[in-house]
């Protein structure tokens, strides 16, 4: 992949270098990795609207509830968990 320059303040450069550095990482794999992380969160985002607007739809949840047996109950997933 080729190369390209970002213009940023000084500050805002040597906040992205304190950051990689502490990681143990380049500022470029640092970036890279916001990137990917940023990406997934809007995703994310988007996600959650859906799933709440599938929810509020009109037997959504009864539907659910007959073809997959419901949701799990906390005490379920918790034993899943430590299992």
């Amino acid at each position: 992949m080729a190369d390209t320059t970002v213009k940023v303040d000084t500050a805002t450069r040597d906040r992205f270098a304190a950051v990689a550095a502490a990681r143990g990482q380049s500022v470029r794999a640092y970036l890279a990795e916001l990137a990917i992380e940023q990406e997934n969160q809007v995703k994310l985002g988007r996600a959650t609207t859906e799933f709440r607007e599938a929810l509020a739809r009109p037997g959504f949840l009864e539907n659910f509830d007959r073809d997959f047996g419901g949701l799990p109950t906390s005490e379920q997933h918790s034993s899943s968990r430590a299992a």
